[in-house]
Protein backbone atom coordinates (compact mmCIF):
# COMPACT_ATOMS: atom_id res chain seq x y z
CA UNK A 1 0.00 0.00 0.00
CA UNK A 2 1.15 3.30 -0.81
CA UNK A 3 0.54 6.92 1.33
CA UNK A 4 0.16 10.12 0.46
CA UNK A 5 2.52 12.75 0.11
CA UNK A 6 2.10 14.81 2.88
CA UNK A 7 4.18 18.79 2.15
CA UNK A 8 6.49 19.73 5.04
CA UNK A 9 5.45 22.94 5.48
CA UNK A 10 2.43 25.06 3.91
CA UNK A 11 -0.69 24.25 2.65
CA UNK A 12 -2.87 21.21 1.90
CA UNK A 13 -6.17 21.80 -0.33
CA UNK A 14 -8.75 19.43 0.61
CA UNK A 15 -11.61 18.52 -2.06
CA UNK A 16 -14.58 17.73 -0.64
CA UNK A 17 -15.03 14.47 -0.75
CA UNK A 18 -12.34 14.46 1.52
CA UNK A 19 -14.10 16.09 4.21
CA UNK A 20 -17.20 13.60 3.55
CA UNK A 21 -14.28 10.98 4.79
CA UNK A 22 -13.15 12.49 7.88
CA UNK A 23 -16.76 13.68 9.27
CA UNK A 24 -18.24 10.39 8.44
CA UNK A 25 -15.34 8.27 9.22
CA UNK A 26 -15.33 6.78 5.60
CA UNK A 27 -12.45 3.60 5.32
CA UNK A 28 -9.91 3.04 4.12
CA UNK A 29 -9.60 6.77 2.72
CA UNK A 30 -10.34 8.11 6.66
CA UNK A 31 -7.05 6.11 7.55
CA UNK A 32 -5.12 7.47 4.82
CA UNK A 33 -5.94 11.03 5.22
CA UNK A 34 -5.33 10.65 9.27
CA UNK A 35 -1.52 11.49 9.17
CA UNK A 36 -2.53 14.65 7.03
CA UNK A 37 -4.68 15.93 9.78
CA UNK A 38 -2.01 14.90 12.64
CA UNK A 39 0.13 17.25 10.60
CA UNK A 40 -2.69 19.66 10.43
CA UNK A 41 -2.69 19.86 13.93
CA UNK A 42 0.86 20.01 15.16
CA UNK A 43 0.92 22.88 13.15
CA UNK A 44 3.02 21.03 10.51
CA UNK A 45 0.84 21.83 7.45
CA UNK A 46 -2.54 24.18 7.09
CA UNK A 47 -5.60 22.94 5.62
CA UNK A 48 -7.53 24.28 3.23
CA UNK A 49 -10.94 23.67 1.40
CA UNK A 50 -13.31 25.92 -0.98
CA UNK A 51 -16.37 27.40 0.18
CA UNK A 52 -18.15 25.46 -2.03
CA UNK A 53 -17.21 22.13 -0.38
CA UNK A 54 -19.91 23.62 1.99
CA UNK A 55 -22.66 22.71 -0.70
CA UNK A 56 -20.78 19.71 -1.69
CA UNK A 57 -21.07 18.49 2.08
CA UNK A 58 -24.26 19.21 3.00
CA UNK A 59 -26.52 18.06 0.14
CA UNK A 60 -26.91 14.60 1.42
CA UNK A 61 -27.06 15.47 5.09
CA UNK A 62 -30.24 18.16 4.20
CA UNK A 63 -31.54 15.30 1.42
CA UNK A 64 -32.22 12.81 4.97
CA UNK A 65 -33.26 15.83 7.15
CA UNK A 66 -29.54 14.74 9.31
CA UNK A 67 -29.17 18.08 10.95
CA UNK A 68 -26.51 16.57 13.35
CA UNK A 69 -24.59 15.73 10.02
CA UNK A 70 -25.00 18.93 8.86
CA UNK A 71 -24.18 20.35 12.36
CA UNK A 72 -21.09 18.55 12.46
CA UNK A 73 -20.36 19.53 8.25
CA UNK A 74 -20.80 23.38 9.67
CA UNK A 75 -18.53 22.84 12.18
CA UNK A 76 -15.57 21.36 10.51
CA UNK A 77 -16.05 24.05 7.31
CA UNK A 78 -16.78 27.15 9.14
CA UNK A 79 -15.56 26.64 12.73
CA UNK A 80 -12.78 24.43 12.68
CA UNK A 81 -9.03 25.64 13.15
CA UNK A 82 -8.21 22.10 12.06
CA UNK A 83 -9.24 23.59 8.41
CA UNK A 84 -9.91 27.07 6.81
CA UNK A 85 -12.70 27.71 3.93
CA UNK A 86 -11.57 30.22 1.25
CA UNK A 87 -13.69 32.63 -0.42
CA UNK A 88 -15.14 31.99 -3.88
CA UNK A 89 -13.56 35.48 -5.34
CA UNK A 90 -13.67 36.43 -8.50
CA UNK A 91 -9.72 35.86 -9.09
CA UNK A 92 -11.00 31.85 -8.40
CA UNK A 93 -14.34 32.25 -10.93
CA UNK A 94 -11.76 33.90 -13.83
CA UNK A 95 -9.29 31.07 -13.19
CA UNK A 96 -12.03 28.28 -12.57
CA UNK A 97 -12.86 29.59 -16.05
CA UNK A 98 -9.84 28.53 -18.01
CA UNK A 99 -9.55 25.61 -16.16
CA UNK A 100 -13.09 24.55 -17.24
CA UNK A 101 -12.58 25.60 -21.05
CA UNK A 102 -8.92 23.90 -21.05
CA UNK A 103 -9.50 20.63 -19.08
CA UNK A 104 -12.78 20.21 -19.43
CA UNK A 105 -13.21 19.82 -15.43
CA UNK A 106 -17.29 20.47 -14.15
CA UNK A 107 -17.93 23.88 -12.70
CA UNK A 108 -17.42 22.58 -9.30
CA UNK A 109 -14.21 20.63 -9.44
CA UNK A 110 -12.72 23.82 -11.75
CA UNK A 111 -13.62 25.76 -8.37
CA UNK A 112 -11.85 23.29 -6.50
CA UNK A 113 -8.73 23.27 -8.64
CA UNK A 114 -8.47 27.39 -9.08
CA UNK A 115 -8.64 27.80 -4.96
CA UNK A 116 -5.90 25.33 -4.73
CA UNK A 117 -3.99 26.73 -6.99
CA UNK A 118 -4.76 30.86 -5.76
CA UNK A 119 -3.73 29.44 -2.39
CA UNK A 120 -0.30 28.58 -3.68
CA UNK A 121 -1.07 24.60 -1.79
CA UNK A 122 1.99 22.10 -1.77
CA UNK A 123 -0.57 18.93 -2.11
CA UNK A 124 -4.16 18.78 -2.80
CA UNK A 125 -6.27 15.78 -1.78
CA UNK A 126 -8.98 14.34 -3.57
CA UNK A 127 -9.97 10.74 -4.71
CA UNK A 128 -10.93 12.19 -8.41
CA UNK A 129 -8.37 11.45 -10.77
CA UNK A 130 -9.42 13.66 -13.39
CA UNK A 131 -7.83 16.44 -11.16
CA UNK A 132 -4.73 15.22 -12.86
CA UNK A 133 -5.33 17.07 -16.21
CA UNK A 134 -4.59 20.54 -14.48
CA UNK A 135 -1.33 21.23 -14.82
CA UNK A 136 0.74 22.64 -11.82
CA UNK A 137 -1.86 21.17 -9.58
CA UNK A 138 -0.27 18.72 -6.77
CA UNK A 139 -2.93 16.48 -6.88
CA UNK A 140 -2.60 13.36 -4.64
CA UNK A 141 -5.63 10.77 -5.66
CA UNK A 142 -6.20 8.53 -2.32
CA UNK A 143 -7.37 5.71 -3.60
CA UNK A 144 -3.99 5.42 -6.10
CA UNK A 145 -2.59 5.58 -2.36
CA UNK A 146 -4.84 2.34 -1.57
CA UNK A 147 -2.95 0.44 -4.30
Amino acid sequence: MGSLRIPSGGLVYLDANCIIYRVERVEPYLSKLLPVFEAATAGSIGLVTSQISLLECLVEPVRRNDRELEDKFRAVLLGSREIRTVAVMTDVLERAVRIRADHGLKSPDAIHAASAMESNVGAFYTNDPSFKRVGGLPVEVLKEALE
